[in-house]
């Protein structure tokens, strides 16, 4: 019979000496009647005492409680401490409220300075062109601001001025 991973178990805690008193007899009676049982209590009881010399008796200086607790205590010694947020100032206060209202003051002025030039007469004022007469290809341009007069002429290329001119 193939033997489960529970009967194995419960042969291993046979062996050990875990099982209660009717559970032990069950095993016992498996061991008895099946070759494989048997087999493997032989084995778990060859290893255990190939093992028997090598299991080192270690022994804590101390108790586990202060043990772990030493432990604790050195961990809450290398944690840093919470951050504590530091005192501000009367000036550094001021300076909070001042740096945000002289920011908000200055963009008022520059605003107000800009309506007030905006405002000024012929600053937005428009250069006037015009056509001096229908048939000619002339413009004039006058900027009273810049106190300036531009006459643009153009001819078409068709009309043989630009020839008689290179020539």
């Amino acid at each position: 019979m193939i033997m489960t991973s529970e009967q194995q178990l419960k042969l291993q805690a046979f062996l050990d000496g875990e099982l209660p008193e009717k559970e032990a007899r069950d095993a016992a009676a498996l061991v008895a009647r099946d070759a494989e049982a048997a087999d493997l209590v032989a084995e778990l009881r060859n290893t255990r005492r190939a093992l028997a010399g090598f299991e080192p008796g270690l022994k804590v200086p101390e108790s586990r409680e202060c043990y772990w607790s030493r432990i604790e205590r050195l961990i809450q010694r290398l944690e840093p401490a919470p951050a504590t947020a530091p005192s501000v100032s009367f000036f550094g206060r001021l300076r909070r409220f001042l740096v945000p209202t002289g920011a908000v003051a200055a963009l008022v002025i520059v605003a107000a300075v800009a309506v007030l030039e905006l405002g000024r007469p012929g600053v937005l004022a428009r250069p006037e062109t015009e056509m001096t007469s229908p048939d000619s290809a002339a413009f004039t341009y006058q900027d009273d601001a810049n106190g300036t007069t531009l006459v643009w002429l153009s001819y078409p290329a068709e009309s043989g001025f630009a020839e008689k001119a290179v020539h």
